[in-house]
C-alpha cells in the first residue's frame, strides 16, 4: 500500500477500505480519481481508462460485475470526511469540496440546500468524486526556459482541458521558481489558490511543495485575493488556477498594472478555443500574457501540445 493511498483509506467506510485494500500496489500508483456514487458501480479511473471494482477487491475492466455502493456505505464515507460533523463542514459543502491530508480532494455533490437564490450547503450526498493528488517534481521542466525573458519571468497562462495536469505544472513551476532552482535567484510567490488544489491546503497548510519562498491564500475568491495579496506580500510572481469569472479580469489586470508577474490557468482545448471565449478573449486582447502554453491528455497529463508568444506565434509545437 502506497503512503498517498493509506491517506485516503482512512476517509472510506470500513467495508470499502478493505476492498480498496486489497488493490496492487502498481495499480494505485496510476490511479486519478476514484467515483462513487450510491447504488452505482465504484469506478476507478486511470490516465489510460475506467476501471471498476468488484466484490473481491480485484479490477474489472466491464461495470457488469463491478461492486455497487450501498447507501449506508456512503454515509458513513461522508460521516468520516465530515469528521462525524456536518455542521463543521458546512462551508466546504456550500463550495462542493473539501481537501484531505496529502490535498487530495474530494468533490460532493447530492441535493442543493438554496436560499435567497444562492447554494447554501449540501445534504442527501449521493456521489464523491475523490482526486488523488500526486506530486511530478520536474513536470514543468520543458516549459520553464520559455517562462524567462531576460533575467524575467514573463507573464504565462496555462490552457488545458480538465485532466490535462495545469495544475500540476502550476505547482511545479511555483516550487521551482520559489526555491530557485536551476541556479536562478529565488523569486517572492504568492498563490491565491481559491479552489485549494495548487498547494493542496488543508486548514491553511499547504500539503504540497509549493518552495519555500512561497505564501498561499486559499478558499478565496481572485476577485478579493489577488489585490490582497499584492498589498499584504508584494510577489514577484503571482500564481492562480482557472481564470474564467468576468471578475477574473479586473483582478488580474490591476495585479498586473502593479508590476507583478502573472502565472494563471484556463479551461481550453487550444488557442482558437481560448479566442472564442468571451473572457479569455478579453484577457489575451489586454495583452497581460506573454506566453501561452497548450496542454493535452494525448500522451498523457501534461502533454505540452504548443507554447506561443503574446501574438500567438507558435515557438513550439506538439511533440509525438
Amino acid at each position: 500500500m502506497c503512503t498517498d493511498f493509506a491517506m485516503i483509506l482512512q476517509f472510506l467506510a470500513p467495508s470499502l477500505k478493505k476492498l480498496f485494500s486489497a488493490l496492487p500496489p502498481e495499480f494505485l500508483l496510476s490511479l486519478e480519481e476514484i467515483r462513487l456514487r450510491t447504488s452505482q458501480p465504484v469506478c476507478l479511473r486511470t490516465a489510460q481508462k475506467d476501471y471498476w471494482l468488484n466484490a473481491q477487491g480485484n479490477i474489472e475492466s466491464s461495470y457488469n460485475h463491478a461492486y455497487c455502493l450501498t447507501r449506508e456505505e456512503m454515509n458513513k464515507t461522508v460521516l468520516l470526511l465530515a469528521d462525524s460533523s456536518l455542521y463543521a463542514l458546512e462551508e466546504e459543502l456550500r463550495w462542493g469540496y473539501l481537501t484531505l491530508p496529502g490535498g487530495h480532494r474530494v468533490g460532493l455533490s447530492g441535493q442543493g440546500v438554496v436560499g435567497h437564490g444562492e447554494l447554501k450547503t449540501l445534504k442527501n450526498i449521493n456521489c464523491l468524486n475523490i482526486r488523488i493528488a500526486k506530486e511530478v517534481p520536474g513536470a514543468a521542466q520543458e516549459i520553464l526556459p520559455y517562462l524567462w525573458q531576460d533575467n524575467s519571468v514573463l507573464d504565462t497562462l496555462i490552457i488545458s482541458p480538465p485532466r490535462a495536469g495545469k495544475t500540476t505544472i502550476l505547482r511545479d513551476i511555483s516550487r521551482t521558481l520559489a526555491d530557485g532552482s536551476g541556479g536562478k535567484i529565488p523569486k517572492q510567490v504568492g498563490i491565491v489558490d481559491e479552489r485549494s488544489e495548487i498547494a493542496g491546503s488543508r486548514d491553511g497548510l499547504a500539503q504540497m511543495d509549493i518552495g519555500c519562498h512561497c505564501d498561499i491564500l486559499s478558499g478565496c475568491p481572485k476577485e478579493q485575493g489577488l489585490p490582497l495579496m499584492v498589498r499584504a506580500f508584494a510577489p514577484d510572481i503571482l500564481i492562480t488556477d482557472e481564470l474564467g469569472n468576468p471578475a477574473d479580469i479586473g483582478a488580474v489586470w490591476n495585479a498586473s498594472l502593479c508590476g507583478v508577474t502573472i502565472i494563471a490557468s484556463a479551461h481550453g482545448s487550444d488557442i482558437a478555443d481560448m479566442q472564442n471565449r468571451p473572457v479569455l478573449k478579453e484577457l489575451a486582447a489586454a495583452g497581460i500574457f506573454h506566453r501561452y502554453i497548450v496542454l493535452s491528455r494525448r500522451k498523457g497529463p501534461g502533454t505540452i501540445e504548443g507554447i506561443y508568444d503574446n501574438q500567438f506565434r507558435q515557438l513550439r509545437g506538439a511533440i509525438g
